[in-house]
């Protein structure tokens, strides 16, 4: 009873400092998310009234490149990973500088037309926002982790209105296969501030339909499973072109100034083929049951790749979108199903697969588009997360402790928060 007593009286000041902090972070990364999402929103606006204004790729591809490689090397590409790879390598360590640097090369390459997405920025600028509160607070390295966590989740929330989502992909993509349970509720008063913070300041979210109501039985079953199975196979076939573009670059043969300039020349020349495939992509029209290309999303894979690997800056959940729901849209046209719903099941279910984060995609496809779509949804994002294994759009990602190592944790977790004291 004694030991119950205590672990009580230990764990309410955990509580109430994490929640003082998580709401800290909350409200810096919704309020420079805002400002983000503006910067980039006027930059696209004036690039896109230009004609072919794309052909300045290569050139913003060697910008961004120069930029980051001066101030923040460690964090070209989804610098994403980066914060995931100091949160399971490091002490979860984000400096501001890079953050900024991060916003500037992404508002370039994105509003050029380079194939990136706009999660990278706010998770960049949460992290650094994180990082200094830890500073100024001189916090464990275990603390700072979870702060870095907490950023993401306050980024993702922000950028795409997703609270309850962003929260859990902040706790998910950290380690493949399992949560880190004890970052949940600071992580969700993170995203939740972040996001409505962000919504005060102006920030406007798309309005996605509804799903379509599903009779539930042994076919629906059989189509979420396939479907499942196919968006497996395209979240593969996204992480390795990312992996074969990386080793591209890293090629020594070519100098990498030369190699930045053919990437851009090369997601430049997909322009000229469509410019639906470039920038964050337009999917209002595929959610709205319109049709797409069969090649549609092998497209924006092999622009996202070029653009994230040689030279432009960005994130790559924005890009999955258009991935997912292209996907799934051609998924259903080839069986005859309802184009709208399964491109909103293939937007989270290519979710699930690339970035390992199947419950936050489950919890992302009620929030964007109702509960009607949960049974199908939920299929779908276990089956495909099943497909890819243990790869992933985050290669720094760990995988969880197998059940045998858990009750050494578990004991670990308990003697930091002196559960067992007498």
């Amino acid at each position: 009873m004694k030991s119950g007593t205590a672990g009580g009286q230990a764990l309410l000041p955990n509580v109430v400092k994490w929640a003082i902090l998580a709401t800290l972070i909350g409200v810096v990364v919704g309020a420079s998310t805002a400002f983000f999402l503006n910067v980039l929103g006027l930059g696209s606006r004036m690039m896109a009234g230009q004609p072919y204004y794309f052909l300045v790729l290569p050139l913003a591809f060697l910008a961004s490149w120069l930029v980051v490689s001066r101030w923040a090397p460690q964090y070209d590409g989804h610098g994403t990973e980066k914060i995931v790879e100091s949160i399971n390598r490091g002490n979860g360590e984000a400096p501001l500088v890079p953050g900024i640097v991060k916003l500037c090369a992404t508002v370039i390459t994105i509003a050029s037309g380079g194939s990136a997405g706009k999660e990278d920025a706010g998770a960049q600028i949460g992290a650094a926002a994180a990082s200094i509160i830890a500073d100024l607070s001189s916090f464990s390295d275990s603390d700072r982790r979870m702060i870095a966590i907490c950023g993401i989740s306050a980024g993702f929330a922000a950028v795409f209105g997703a609270p309850l989502a962003g929260a859990v992909f902040g706790v998910e993509i950290a380690a493949v296969g399992g949560m880190f349970y004890l970052a949940l509720l600071p992580a969700v008063i993170s995203g939740v501030v972040g996001y409505n913070i962000s919504l005060i300041l102006g920030t406007a979210y798309p309005s996605y339909p509804a799903a379509v109501p599903q009779m539930f039985g042994a076919v629906p079953l059989l189509e979420a499973v396939g479907a499942g199975l196919f968006f497996g196979v395209v979240a593969f076939i996204l992480i390795e072109t990312l992996n074969c573009c990386r080793r591209l670059f890293e090629v020594h043969a070519v100098p990498k100034a030369a190699k930045v300039l053919l990437g851009g020349a090369a997601v430049a020349l997909i322009g000229l083929f469509s410019t639906a495939y470039l920038g964050l992509g337009t999917i209002d029209s595929v959610l709205q049951g319109g049709g797409v290309a069969p090649y549609s999303s092998l497209l924006k894979i092999l622009a996202t790749s070029i653009t994230l690997n040689f030279g432009g800056s960005g994130g790559i959940v924005t890009p999955i979108f258009f991935i997912g729901s292209t996907a799934g849209s051609l998924y259903a046209q080839a069986l005859g199903l309802n184009l709208a719903t399964y491109a909103e099941i293939g937007l989270v279910g290519v979710l699930a697969a690339a970035a390992n984060a199947p419950i936050a995609a489950i919890i992302l496809s009620i929030e964007l588009f109702g509960p009607a779509i949960a049974p199908s949804a939920t299929i779908a994002c276990v089956v495909s997360f099943m497909i890819v294994g243990r790869r992933s759009v985050y290669p720094s990602q760990l995988t969880a402790k197998p059940p045998e190592a858990r009750g050494a944790v578990e004991g670990k977790v308990r003697q930091l928060l002196h559960l067992d004291d007498n």
